[in-house]
């Protein structure tokens, strides 16, 4: 199975390394010809989406992957991610790819300094230590499609639509890789 990692700003290391660890192969998506048809999944990854964003559409990567996660292919999206898919920004009145049916605030807990870590129960994966930096959360859903995962403080914090996996946290910046290995099931039985 192969996974491609968008790498043009942000924690895809880390990811990377997660998922190997399960198993995956991954390849970093750098450039629009690194985008093949062969990758089973894509990982959208935390850091700045603004940045993110700008660089998808100057290096000519957003369309293809639009048409890819439009298409059904899964997607693991993580904090700036989780903005990149989200139909709606309440604070910024940019969206992105706006495949997620949701309404998301961007760095809604303020700066740097409002990062913390909770552990929280994931439905179907159980207690899991989630990291917030600078984290948006969804502050509403728009379809009753979007499974809810992970409610913190009356905000949800994690979200399944169809192909897509959406967390206002960063999995992959702990230990624990139950939702790498739950974002690869997800690819298994796609």
């Amino acid at each position: 199975m192969k996974i491609g990692i968008l790498a043009v700003q942000g924690a895809f290391i880390e990811h990377q390394k997660m998922l190997e660890d399960s198993g995956a192969e991954c390849v970093l998506l750098r450039k629009k010809s690194d985008i093949t048809n062969d990758i089973d999944g894509l990982v959208l990854p935390g850091g700045e989406s603004t940045v993110q964003g700008k660089l998808l559409r100057e290096l000519d990567m957003y369309e293809v992957l639009k048409d890819k996660i439009e298409n059904g292919l899964p997607v693991l999206a993580t904090c700036a991610g989780l903005i990149l898919l989200s139909e709606v920004l309440s604070n910024d009145p940019n969206t992105y790819f706006a495949t997620l049916p949701v309404i998301t605030k961007r760095n809604a807990y303020g700066r740097q300094l409002g990062s913390f870590k909770k552990i929280a129960n994931l439905n179907e994966i159980g207690g899991f230590e989630m990291v917030f930096i600078r984290a948006p959360y969804i502050e509403a859903v728009k379809s009753t499609d979007v499974k809810v995962l992970a409610v913190i403080d009356d905000y949800i914090v994690a979200v399944r639509y169809k192909n897509q996996l959406a967390l206002t946290f960063h999995p992959e910046l702990g230990e624990d890789n139950r939702i790498h290995r739950y974002f690869l099931d997800m690819v298994n039985n796609s």
